[in-house]
């Protein structure tokens, strides 16, 4: 989903092909900036031999789909 006003505020929604849900604002009044680096380092175990952090893999009973 995506909508503007003429005045160039935006959003959109996007669900992705793994269920990720993007959402997005756009806003003429406000500047970009630069994004800080995290204060604090991953809490997750992650495999030093690993390329990429994997994806969740926690399944809820009230937020996970059924993938019968």
């Amino acid at each position: 989903m995506y909508a503007e006003t003429k005045d160039g505020f935006a959003v959109s929604l996007i669900v992705a092909d793994k269920g990720q849900v993007h959402f997005d604002v756009l806003s003429p009044c406000v500047r970009p900036s630069a994004v800080a680096d995290s204060a604090s380092r991953a809490t997750a175990p992650l495999d030093p031999e690993a390329e990429f952090i994997p994806r969740p893999n926690i399944h809820s009973d009230f937020w996970s789909a059924d993938r019968g």
